[in-house]
């Protein structure tokens, strides 16, 4: 039996001395006796008296062991452009320094930090900073529309946000405070303080109520040590879309986050302590969180932040500059980001201008890989190309090519096997498993392995509900998809309404709030259709009010706006048509699995549940149009 075959094998039939051997990955202030508690299931806790802290596992024991002036992390602006570098010492002390500013605003364990802010070093530190005092962050997406802020802001009650003045877009410059006064606007909780980090080009202002200068505050600050607190006490809430457009909390507690992502460095990234790792990812996405601040830090690595694109900040060869530059090892990213390389520079000439050797790896998740993308990114760069899935809830990969463990060929469409601690399986819709090569649901059996989701932020019941309730003691992930013969996972796409715009998943029930708040729009529906370069797009389909006569072109412009001011630039709207009417079943429920169908290019068959089959005749044209193009 192969390592691989072994370790997955005793994950499941032993998973507390599976789990309890990783958990002498990090130090503990109080070690656990236990591995597992299940007796709160399905709320299932790991390690449950053992006591530790995330921020100095991360930073403070590094610098003890004698790697204090190892380098932790890189910062590289394509925007300014600026580049900043930290060792775990200095990283240490400036964590320590925000941790006390944050503590001198009231902050202490247990209370909620609403993060809003780009792709700066001061992200990482404000995070690592909550975890250094017990306090519990919320990273929301800097940029985001305030309707979604608000939401957020509501839900978590925040003690204090900690925010930037700006981010940095190619050509332009997106400022917060706006955004961030309108959501403080909307939501019925008021956090006392926003710490705000000046960045130069569109300052904010200050004089403002309740505002706090980062640089001054942080400065003047006792540096903090770190609080222990319990493995599962929660670390973080990260906000992810529900096809019901209100966000889930996901929550994610300390201890089983720590040993989870440490063991994953090294048995599946192939990264050890010392080497080079690229996310090249956003803070407030699940792939920042895991691999761009927590991962690489707590086994020793150096971790790379980039702020800027994979084109046009300059060309389609920054990638490749800053792998020379930083000898990095391993990059992690979007198949969205190479596909927009391979439009610009499909020969991969910007490529050739640099030497990529220290490169071993390319990682890609966040959307389906398609083969074509595969196929261009293996030939080119000529190392591994590895497609792996996981969930924002999972928190780390449920499949994936161990290649810390034991590398495996890679086959184009495919994630792999199924990551040890992961209990895959593919049930057909009554709950009965399907052999090799036929398509069901892809569910995961309880216990989730350490790290995973505990529950959703203030609502058990939702968490039940969403994820547990379908099939009796699995976890339902939404998605679609087979084994083959040889074991390996093909994920086939979403099973609900949820839409992968990018990597980004987004709720078309959101969208669809958006367009409904124009005052011509009677009714309407979003859904996802293929683009080749972002995976999906959103596409818009409304029904006018009677009576009303307005320009196509007009109407459309204005629906844009209002997607991007409720949504987010991030959902990509920019499609939409006119139709008479909706197809429906007699319940009333609109048929998008069969309009997604159309304008997918399919035929598809005329479900026996529809009201009215002439309204789908009348708008088929339409889609089959939106297939076309």
């Amino acid at each position: 039996m192969g390592a691989y075959a072994e370790a997955y094998r005793r994950s499941l039939a032993d998973p507390e001395g599976f789990w309890g051997e990783a958990a002498g990955l990090i130090d503990w202030t109080h070690d656990p006796s236990r591995t597992l508690d299940a007796s709160s299931a399905p709320f299932y806790r790991w390690f449950p008296d053992g006591e530790m802290n995330t921020s100095a596992n991360a930073l403070d024991r590094h610098v003890e062991s004698g790697a204090g002036d190892r380098l932790a992390l890189i910062w590289d602006s394509a925007m300014v452009p600026a580049k900043r570098t930290y060792t775990f010492g200095e990283l240490r002390d400036e964590v320590a320094g925000v941790a006390g500013a944050l503590a001198a605003l009231g902050v202490g364990k247990g209370d909620r930090v609403i993060v809003y802010m780009p792709m700066v070093p001061e992200a990482l530190m404000a995070m690592l900073a909550c975890a250094r005092l017990g306090a519990v962050h919320s990273v929301v997406f800097g940029g985001f529309a305030a309707k979604e802020l608000a939401a957020r802001i509501e839900d978590a009650q925040p003690k204090v946000v900690v925010a930037a003045s700006c981010g940095l877009e190619p050509g332009r410059v997106v400022a917060y405070q706006p955004m961030l006064e309108k959501a403080l606007g909307m939501s019925a909780h008021r956090p006392a303080h926003t710490l705000m980090l000046q960045r130069e080009g569109h300052p904010a202002d200050l004089s403002l109520p309740g505002y706090v200068d980062w640089a001054e505050a942080v400065s003047s600050a006792a540096p903090a040590a770190p609080v222990p607190v319990a493995s599962t006490d929660p670390l973080y809430i990260l906000y992810t879309s529900g096809t019901t457009g209100k966000p889930k909390g996901v929550l994610r507690t300390a201890g089983g986050h720590a040993v989870a992502l440490a063991w994953t460095m090294g048995a599946i990234y192939d990264i050890q302590a010392g080497d080079v790792f690229w996310a090249v990812s956003d803070v407030g996405w699940v792939v920042g969180h895991s691999y761009i601040v927590y991962a690489p830090l707590l086994i020793g690595a150096t971790t790379v932040v980039y702020e800027g694109k994979p084109i046009g900040t300059p060309d389609a060869g920054v990638f490749w500059r800053v792998v020379e530059e930083y000898g990095v090892k391993a990059i992690f990213t979007a198949p969205t980001a190479f596909r927009a390389i391979k439009k610009v520079d499909p020969k991969a000439a910007e490529l050739a201008k640099y030497d990529v050797s220290t490169l071993k790896t390319l990682f890609l998740a966040g959307e389906r890989l398609d083969p074509e993308t595969y196929r261009w990114a293996s030939e080119m760069l000529g190392v591994p190309v590895v497609d792996h899935w996981w969930q924002t809830e999972t928190g780390w990969p449920i499949a994936a090519n161990p290649r810390g463990l034991e590398p495996m060929p890679t086959k184009p469409g495919s994630a792999t096997v199924p990551v040890p601690g992961w209990d895959v399986r593919i049930l057909d819709e009554y709950g009965e498993p399907v052999g090799a090569g036929r398509e069901g649901e892809i569910v995961i059996g309880l216990p989730l392995p350490p790290g995973a989701l505990h529950t959703l932020w203030g609502d058990d019941e939702r968490f039940i509900a969403s994820y547990l309730s379908r099939h009796e003691g699995f976890y339902h992930t939404g998605d679609s998809g087979h084994f083959d013969e040889d074991g390996y996972l093909f994920v086939m796409g979403r099973i609900d309404d949820v839409i992968n715009v990018a990597g980004h998943r987004l709720s078309t029930g959101a969208i669809e709030a958006a367009l409904a708040t124009h005052p011509a729009v009677a009714e309407c529906a979003v859904i996802g259709v293929p683009d080749p370069l972002k995976g999906q797009l959103p596409y818009g389909l409304v029904v006018l009010k009677a009576g009303v006569e307005q320009d196509e072109e007009s109407l459309a412009a204005e629906l844009i706006a209002a997607v991007r001011r409720d949504v987010g630039a991030v959902a990509a709207f920019r499609d939409v048509s006119v139709v008479p009417a909706l197809p429906k079943t007699r319940s009333g429920k609109i048929l998008r699995k069969t309009m997604r169908g159309i304008a997918d290019g399919r035929e598809e068959p005329v479900p026996a549940t529809i009201e009215d089959p002439s309204v789908l005749d009348a708008i088929a044209p339409v889609l089959r149009h939106r297939a076309e193009r």
